[in-house]
């Protein structure tokens, strides 16, 4: 079985993934500049969500970040995650932020180290075994 992902990898991939996403913000405040603001929160909302859902519930199971330190979200059972499994995921992951990152201690008391979102929308992070 492959092991759990501890917060390292976890906090690691993470800050790819905010890279990745300033960038789409940069991207998206260019092309949009004659936009609301409103409008233009909506969009980097959406963009966000997508960003996330739609790689976690790929055959990828990760975004560009989980890939860079080799780590895969799953359902419990090691399979790929459901596309309303990744978006359920992805909103708890928010709540889980506030206040100060409070959901993500879990991950230092279960056993396999879960975050709230995870332990709610029934989701491990796996380090992945070698590909080769």
């Amino acid at each position: 079985m492959q092991p759990y992902s501890g917060i390292s990898r976890r906090l690691i991939a993470s800050i790819i993934d905010t890279f990745v996403i300033i960038f789409f913000f940069m991207f998206l405040e260019l092309i949009t500049k004659p936009l609301d603001e409103t409008l233009f929160y909506i969009l980097f909302f959406l963009m966000i969500w997508a960003y996330f859902v739609f790689q976690e519930s790929s055959t990828l199971k990760s975004t560009v970040g989980k890939q860079a330190v080799n780590i895969i979200v799953t359902d419990l059972n090691g399979n790929r995650i459901s596309f309303m499994q990744a978006t359920k995921r992805f909103i708890l992951k928010i709540l889980a932020v506030i206040p100060f990152f409070t959901g993500f201690l879990p991950i230092f008391f279960t056993s396999k180290k879960q975050a709230f979102h995870d332990i709610v929308a029934k989701t491990v992070v796996f380090i992945q075994e070698d590909r080769s």
